[in-house]
């Protein structure tokens, strides 16, 4: 009995050394965010839309300088581009236009992180988990010109009252987004002292427009290459 107990302080103070060494940070970068246009997922690379986020992380580490739970909230743009036609050199019969749609989202990443040391304060890290996500913003914008006529415009993104306890939304429609987002993400990076870089790839579980099927393809889906900077405190 005696010797439980002290495994059992042993187990907790090392657990509080652990949370102990617990810190926060900033991070931020540049998403080529993409929409998927075929039902096996893939997309058009000549719609990447560049975008960005920004927020702030935790690293929590659970075994010191191996592996750490890093929670995060992010404010992340994301969407694709549809273009067609020269810009500089529109006509009747090739006109240019240009479709971009630019939903903003509240997102928060779930990632466990294995680290390799590589130098005295250098570790090399890669992670993955999932994200959960939730729309707050965003336009729809768009460019016509055949050389006779010009126009250009934008719209705030509609969302529908979707969510993951609640799917019977009356408004329901194609000219929605669903507010509720999550997917999964895997990435790769540096950590050198206090600073991170990092590259990341996210990819979305849920269909973006509102009363669509998701179990039916994985058309329509979000897409996302990220490159990142970040500091730990």
């Amino acid at each position: 009995m005696t010797k439980a107990i002290i495994l059992s302080f042993a187990a907790l103070a090392l657990s509080l050394g652990a949370m102990s060494q617990v810190r926060v940070g900033v991070k931020g970068g540049l998403n080529l965010a993409n929409i998927s246009v075929d039902n096996d997922g893939s997309v058009d690379e000549n719609r990447t839309l560049p975008a960005y986020h920004i927020g702030v992380i935790a690293d929590m580490p659970l075994i010191q300088n191996v592996l750490s739970f890093q929670p995060g909230v992010f404010y992340s743009s994301k969407g694709s581009k549809l273009e067609s036609g020269d810009k500089d050199n529109p006509t009747v019969t090739d006109p240019y236009s240009k479709y971009t749609t630019n939903p903003q989202y509240i997102e928060i990443p779930l990632n466990f992180v294995g680290k390799i040391p590589v130098g005295t304060d250098a570790r090399l890290f890669a992670g993955i988990g999932p994200y959960f996500a939730f729309g707050v913003a965003g336009k729809n914008k768009y460019e016509f010109n055949n050389g006779l006529v010009s126009t250009s415009g934008d719209d705030g993104i509609e969302w529908d009252d979707d969510t993951p306890f609640n799917n019977d939304d009356p408004n329901q429609g194609w000219n929605k987004y669903k507010r509720f987002d999550w997917g999964g993400n895997v990435m790769v990076g540096a950590e050198i002292s206090h600073f991170l870089l990092s590259a990341q790839y996210g990819m979305g579980f849920n269909k973006i427009n509102s009363g669509a099927d998701d179990g039916s393809s994985n058309k329509s889906k979000h897409r996302v290459f990220s490159v990142s900077a970040g500091f730990l405190f």
